[in-house]
């Protein structure tokens, strides 16, 4: 898929916050969105995600050859991760269910891919924070997304969750999802990236 956003403007007041021409993210695309506290990022974030409308501009969801409407899910996962007050298994079937699709094994396999099967029918409160951050990756996963947005995913993490979580976006890269990521320091997620965004003073520049 092939997100696109043409002349985008978020306004609060009579302030612009920031002006955007033209953005362009595809699913094979790594993504490291990165600036000032303060500036937009997770505005911009929720903007492509489809989650809030931009004062004006468009925003456009292009399908690639061969992708089904079930591949073209823009996926946000917040800094604080959301997660559902039921367990754990529960919370990965949910978004099929809201497809009304029944696929156990798809489920299964998600809880095994985030390591997470011993903990299915846990509450999804009693996780750990690398616990919760791989749980709200397995959601996405069963839902064959195109891409993944990212706020600040390694908040608060230890060093070996922030590898888990490497392992895992590695392993989505390879299916076909692309993904944005927001930190505000370098780390082992954001050398994953082959593309780096400034968003700052308003405007978004792409580096090399």
């Amino acid at each position: 898929m092939r997100l696109e956003l043409e002349h985008i403007c978020q306004r609060y007041g009579e302030q612009n916050l920031f002006v955007i021409d033209k953005l362009q993210l595809i699913s094979s695309d790594a993504v490291h969105l990165h600036g000032p506290n303060g500036v937009g990022k997770s505005t911009l974030m929720k903007i492509m995600a489809g989650l809030q409308k931009p004062t004006s501009g468009e925003v456009r969801r292009i399908p690639m050859v061969g992708e089904s409407l079930l591949q073209q899910a823009v996926i946000y996962l917040h800094q604080n991760t959301y997660l559902f007050d039921m367990d754990v298994r529960s919370n990965v079937e949910y978004g099929l269910r809201m497809r009304r699709e029944k696929n156990p094994n798809k489920v299964d396999q998600a809880l095994a891919w985030a390591g997470l099967e011993h903990l299915q029918y846990r509450q999804a409160h009693l996780l750990s924070g690398g616990e919760r951050q791989r749980l709200a990756l397995a959601r996405a996963l069963v839902l064959d997304p195109a891409l993944i947005l990212l706020d600040e995913p390694t908040s608060n993490l230890d060093t070996g969750s922030v590898a888990r979580i490497e392992e895992m976006l590695l392993d989505l890269h390879r299916r076909g999802t692309g993904f944005l990521l927001s930190c505000h320091q370098d780390n082992a997620l954001t050398k994953l990236c082959n593309k780096h965004w400034l968003l700052d003073q308003g405007k978004l520049t792409i580096q090399v």
